[in-house]
């Protein structure tokens, strides 16, 4: 067993406050929010049941956690309506009009301009 194994397992959660695994060997019976989904479940306001951890040089902290809900706590998602449908097609819609020309694209505006690529080259040549 290595050290890095035995610094994330903790199944009682004494050192971690909860129940603590290495990362890809969580027990039977919890899931991550995104296998939930998949499962088309949500956690469903239960509190977090145990966590995956693994070391992670990359992190400032050094280790990178996911959370696991209990499987058997969990709700199924609720269906979309038809009023959430028209927001979230309200809320695309913004996402592709440039809010300078008003013109509509079939794609999504990059974020880091805040507006179109046409804009954002005639407001650099104006600037320069």
């Amino acid at each position: 067993m290595s050290a890095a194994y035995g610094k994330c397992y903790d199944p009682t959660g004494a050192r971690h406050g909860i129940p603590t695994y290495p990362w890809r060997f969580a027990p039977d019976g919890y899931a991550t929010r995104r296998q939930l989904r998949e499962q088309g479940l949500r956690p469903g306001g239960q509190p977090v049941a145990a966590q995956l951890m693994r070391v992670s040089r990359g992190r400032k902290t050094g280790v990178a956690v996911a959370y696991l809900y209990r499987v058997d706590c969990a709700k199924p998602v609720r269906p979309m309506t038809s009023r959430k449908w028209g927001a979230l097609a309200l809320a695309m819609l913004a996402r592709r009009t440039c809010p300078k020309c008003r013109i509509t694209y079939s794609y999504c505006l990059p974020t880091s301009l805040g507006m179109c690529l046409y804009c954002h080259q005639s407001e650099e040549q104006r600037t320069a």
